[in-house]
């Protein structure tokens, strides 16, 4: 029987984990080697240049641009209010008047006496970037940002939408299998992050939302929930940026699929824990999962250091985890050993799936991954 080895979203209960937390630019970074951090510690800053903003000086006065400077108020560097005025011109022995007013609150970046133009920037924007989960700074990129590391329990999920998150871990859900309705959020789950086992309402995650959630995880969304929820068809670009207050991750896929049992027990044995969770996906080349950080305080318990490979076998069960059909899950009816020829031209080895509803599709082995648990 062929076989080939087709990796699942990693579960650890422990495992060493190590995240780099870079600025966009250059700043300052605020903690040293060997400093233990808390997930919402600042752990550098910068500022990033304000937005330009280019007012045609030479025009709204009429005055040729070499004469710009003359009728300037304020200088290049100057710091402006909003509706300041920064230029006068004056014309008929000074009976007239004509001023140029300032759009922004920022600075005079310069005027040119070439075209005439003034450029302003608004303020700088300070950004701060923040460790993400409790552990310990083992390297500092100096003027750029730290690594940091922890142990704890890790869970990738398949598909996620919203941004970084930490918060205290409640289960809301009794069974991986039990879908999570709005019934089941009680009232004391601001700043946590909800446990669901099945699919997610729509209603549900709403209510979760308006009590004030941090993040959901469950185990799957219906198609048609998540074009509501975004307002739009996700495609396959890069998640995690979308303006959700409260993140979700589904651990399992798309449609009524109950939650791993491996991946619902260890997450309710961390029950009032806190953890970090990221949204973020992307499902083409360089692989991003959503992902939960469970640190723990006990460091000398024993680490897994990834997981073991396994021979993929008919009857297996997977998931898809590329476009088009991303998020299916299906049974491994068929391993032809040949090479198939792809509409790309390109000789790769493939699958048969057979889906629940009993259509069998053709997949290359790279575009699926392993349940496990």
């Amino acid at each position: 029987m062929a076989h080939s080895y087709t990796p699942g979203l990693r579960v650890s209960k422990a495992t060493r984990i190590i995240k780099e937390r870079r600025l966009p630019l250059r700043g300052e970074v605020k903690v040293k080697k060997g400093d233990t951090v808390g997930a919402m510690s600042v752990v550098a800053s910068t500022d990033l240049p304000g937005n330009v903003h280019p007012v045609n000086c030479a025009g709204q006065l009429g005055i040729v641009p070499a004469d710009i400077e003359t009728v300037l108020t304020v200088k290049s560097g100057d710091a402006v209010e909003k509706d300041q005025v920064i230029a006068i011109s004056k014309s008929f022995f000074g009976m007239f008047k004509s001023t140029v007013v300032s759009p922004i609150t920022g600075t005079l970046e310069n005027a040119s006496p070439v075209t005439g133009q003034m450029i302003l920037r608004e303020k700088l924007i300070p950004v701060e970037i923040m460790a993400y989960l409790d552990g310990r700074v083992t390297q500092v990129f100096p003027e750029e940002g730290i690594e940091v590391e922890a142990i704890g329990s890790f869970i990738q999920g398949i598909f996620g939408v919203g941004g970084e998150r930490y918060g205290k871990i409640k289960m809301c859900i009794q069974s991986p299998d039990k879908i999570f309705n709005a019934e089941d959020i009680g009232d004391d789950v601001e700043g946590c992050i909800l446990i669901g086992g099945n699919r997610i309402t729509l209603e549900a995650y709403h209510l979760a939302t308006e009590k004030g959630a941090r993040a959901i995880v469950t185990g799957g969304l219906l198609n048609i929930d998540l074009r509501m929820l975004l307002g739009y068809e996700q495609g396959v670009a890069i998640t995690g940026h979308e303006d959700l207050k409260t993140t979700l991750i589904l651990t399992e896929g798309f449609g009524e699929i109950s939650m791993a049992k491996r991946t619902f027990d260890l997450l309710a044995d961390n029950d009032g824990r806190y953890a970090s969770v990221s949204g973020a996906t992307q499902i083409r080349a360089g692989v991003i999962r959503p992902e939960v950080i469970i640190p723990t305080e006990d460091v000398s318990q024993s680490v897994e250091e990834g997981g073991t490979g396994s021979g993929l076998e008919i009857g297996d069960i997977l998931r898809v985890i590329r476009q088009p059909h991303f998020g299916v899950i299906g049974k491994v009816s068929a391993l032809p050993p040949k090479l198939h020829k792809l509409e790309t031209g390109a000789h790769v080895r493939v699958l048969e799936l057979e889906l629940n509803r009993g259509e069998k599709i053709i997949l290359p082995r790279a575009n699926v991954e392993i349940i496990e648990g």
